[in-house]
């Protein structure tokens, strides 16, 4: 593990993506034959790989109190390590480093023994048999390698590495083609099983496999419609952008299984949808989202949120907010019985939505809410940018978020961002707000002040009332400039938080308003982010808690009775 810290350290330490490819590559090569997997999978800032569902439960207590053992100080020590570095792994090393920690070379622990603990600490019962295993490991470790420990843990390494410069360096490292890797990767969803097939020159034997979830295709967002049809035209398919949850949905037989976005397994949490499966007579995956459903109206996100994480709904709970499965592709198809699955990743859209619609799918009428769980996405094409906004308006009407625009010759690119799909989303209105409280921020805005907490001004009590969190909008420049004013103007300080006085005015763009119990005001915004400082307004003519009560209305009509019929079913979901 010393050595992989140490590469780490050196990947950190340049800019130059060919420099980064030469030093991954050049360890690749180096790499114990059982240690390449764990290496790789390490790279990418996980403890496990991605499709692999475990987790190792440490929480930031549990995780705290048994650095503050090893390093011999108080956990106040640490937290104010992390106050000024924001960056669990070098708070670590820095206090360790002060208390001069400085363990046996020879117990240094190697990568398949770092792995091990991680997997003996996520089997572990409870938060104190979790926190032996885990001080147990970080002993063993001088202060470098227990950084790189803790980055991983954290999913923080802050190296400047993407996936697909780790593919670049196995490509180069094992003299293989770039383009078997990436779809070896594609293929398998684990960096680790792509290395060892990367050096082994078994790149080709890599399957779609059922039950086994790839990463899911992913769009890049775009707002003027003039610019979409000019880059995937002349002519795009729209789809309605539903606000649910993503999910894939593998099918053998009678056993269905249903992943979320971070390639969870979500199956028991929604048994209508997979009651619906189970007698469809072809084996396959099919890409979708899980939407609330009652009356053949698409419910929003509020109401579905009384499903989010239940493992086991209750009667009350599926009645109250039904779902329904929108398909909108189909990755892989089997003709049942055991036939192998055949991928159909890199057939274009058109074909594969010809497929998805050959389907039989038991569908749920969207329109005279007929029975049946399943739905097919919206579909529609534009060829001009007025086409393209009059769809818009058309799926906001149905209540959705925006439009995805697809090229039609597009294939699926698990994992990848690219422009064969663009979101199409607006802001469906904006609010001047007033800044009250900021944050340090992490990673690139490490060191200074990015995430802001702002209110509106509630006249009835003659106070502001806090209504959302926002860290996204300004420039670099932007937010530069404002640490320098919010640190002259601090108020008070709670450890990484600051009280600021509401002097400066943003205006923050939304999605939604939802009901919320989390902020003064009484309401929350959902996806807010800053659309521009202004500089041109004093506090006292930022917008009102009667505006914000106006704007939930007209934006979420029906959204009490939701909100209502959540409570009745017992929520436990966070808000957003």
């Amino acid at each position: 593990m010393r050595r992989w810290s140490e590469l780490a350290e050196r990947v950190a330490a340049t800019t130059r993506t060919s420099a980064k490819t030469d030093l991954l590559a050049d360890y690749f090569r180096s790499a114990d034959p059982d240690e390449l997997a764990i290496a790789a999978v390490f790279l990418t800032g996980r403890a496990f790989p991605e499709a692999d569902q475990r987790a190792t439960g440490l929480g930031w207590a549990t995780m705290s109190a048994a650095l503050a053992a090893v390093a011999g100080v108080d956990r106040a020590a640490l937290t104010a390590a992390y106050d000024r570095f924001s960056d669990l792994g070098l708070a670590l090393e820095d206090v360790l480093v002060t208390a001069g920690h400085a363990p046996d070379p020879a117990a240094s622990p190697r990568l398949r023994e770092v792995a091990a603990s991680f997997s003996q600490i996520e089997s572990a019962s409870g938060p104190a048999a979790k926190a032996a295993i885990f001080e147990a490991l970080i002993a063993r470790c001088d202060p470098s390698t227990a950084r790189g420990v803790i980055k991983v843990l954290s999913g923080d390494l802050r190296i400047g590495l993407r996936e697909g410069l780790v593919e670049a360096a196995l490509a180069k490292a094992f003299d293989r083609p770039l383009d078997s890797v990436k779809r070896a990767g594609m293929l398998v969803g684990d960096i680790g099983r792509t290395a060892e097939l990367a050096r082994d020159g078994t790149l080709e034997t890599a399957a779609l496999e059922l039950f086994h979830p790839l990463k899911f295709m992913l769009a890049s967002p775009a707002e003027d419609a003039a610019e979409i049809v000019r880059r995937l035209g002349p002519l795009v398919w729209v789809e309605d952008k539903y606000d649910g949850i993503r999910a894939q949905m593998h099918k053998r037989g009678g056993t269905v299984r249903l992943y979320s976005r971070d390639l969870h397994d979500i199956t028991s949490g929604y048994p209508e949808v997979i009651a619906g499966a189970q007698d469809l007579i072809w084996d396959g995956i099919l890409d979708g989202e899980l939407l609330g459903f009652r009356d053949g109206v698409v419910l929003p996100f509020v109401a579905l949120q009384a499903r989010l994480g239940r493992k086991a709904p209750t009667p009350q709970i599926l009645a109250d907010v039904p779902v329904v499965y929108v398909a909108f592709d189909v990755l892989g198809l089997g003709g049942g019985a055991g036939d192998p699955v055949r991928p159909l990743l890199d057939a274009p859209l058109t074909e594969r939505r010809r497929t998805l619609e050959g389907l039989g799918l038991p569908l749920a009428g969207a329109d005279d809410g007929a029975g049946g769980i399943f739905a097919l996405s919206h579909l529609t094409s534009a060829d001009s940018a007025d086409a393209l906004e009059g769809a818009f308006s058309e799926a906001r009407g149905r209540r959705n978020e925006g439009l995805m625009v697809k090229d039609p010759g597009s294939p699926y690119s698990p994992g990848r961002r690219g422009y064969g799909w663009l979101k199409m989303k607006k802001a469906l209105a904006t609010i001047d707000c007033v800044v009250v409280g900021v944050e340090v921020g992490h990673g690139k805005r490490h060191g200074v002040l990015s995430d802001y907490t702002f209110a509106v001004r509630d006249e009835a009590n003659d106070r502001l009332v806090t209504i959302g969190k926002a860290y996204s909008g300004l420039t670099d420049a932007e937010i530069a400039e404002m640490t320098r004013w919010f640190e002259e103007h601090t108020v008070s300080r709670h450890g990484r938080y600051r009280v600021v006085e509401p002097s400066i005015v943003v205006e923050v763009a939304f999605d939604v308003i939802l009901r919320s119990r989390r902020h003064q005001s009484g309401f929350a915004l959902r996806f807010p982010r800053i659309a521009r400082l202004r500089p041109d307004k004093p506090a006292t003519e930022a917008d009102t808690l009667e505006t914000v009560a106006r704007l939930f209305e007209e934006l979420q009509p029906g959204a009490e009775r939701l909100v209502t019929a959540a409570a009745r079913a017992g929520s436990g979901a966070p808000e957003p």
